[in-house]
């Protein structure tokens, strides 16, 4: 990161300086204005900061009210953060196999997964590329599920003009240093 982020030093450490300054470390007008402009990039109401995204994940799962009892079906190929926090809310990660031309979660193989206690997918768009939101969204439809997108790693990609993160029911987004558009810390 300090090559890529060699030419940001300047613009950084003044930030860097005013948050110090501020005193607000936690939820300051930083954290207000980051959000805002988040909802107006993806065109969404809501934005709204957590530490990480393995966190994202698990506080839309509770917010759905996804718990114990409960299965979310998660892509085969994924950073476990995906299946982990379908288990951090007591629910049932079910793996359905992803399309070998994208890695991205098939969704006839999501449809085949669906039982009477299915409550969600995850689809995680990967390496900029993302999933069948099209198909995703009309199995969803049908079957009653919410889709939670993980959308950590395609920050700005577009589905027929819709930014991803935007599409599902909800979507969540990490900016943790490894990710395509990464920060320093956790980046949540």
């Amino acid at each position: 990161m300090t090559r890529q982020n060699g030419s940001l030093e300047p613009s950084l450490t003044n930030a860097f300086q005013k948050v110090l300054q501020d005193g607000h470390f936690i939820l300051g007008d930083e954290v207000k204005e980051f959000e805002a402009k988040m909802a107006a990039y993806l065109g969404v109401q809501y934005a709204i900061t957590v530490a990480n995204g393995s966190d994202a994940l698990v506080l839309s799962l509770l917010a759905l009210g996804i718990g114990p009892g409960d299965e979310v079906i998660v892509p085969s190929f994924t950073f476990f953060a995906t299946a982990s926090a379908v288990g951090r809310v007591g629910a049932v990660p079910v793996f359905a196999d992803v399309k070998e031309n994208d890695y991205n979660i098939d969704p006839e193989q999501v449809r085949k997964k669906i039982t009477a206690k299915t409550r969600a997918v995850i689809p995680v768009h990967l390496f900029g590329f993302p999933a069948d939101m099209l198909k995703l969204t009309e199995i969803a439809k049908e079957y009653k599920l919410a889709i939670v997108e993980d959308a950590a790693q395609a920050l700005g990609s577009t589905i027929e003009n819709r930014l991803v993160g935007s599409i599902g029911t909800l979507g969540c987004f990490s900016f943790f240093p490894t990710k395509n558009l990464g920060c320093f810390g956790d980046g949540g």
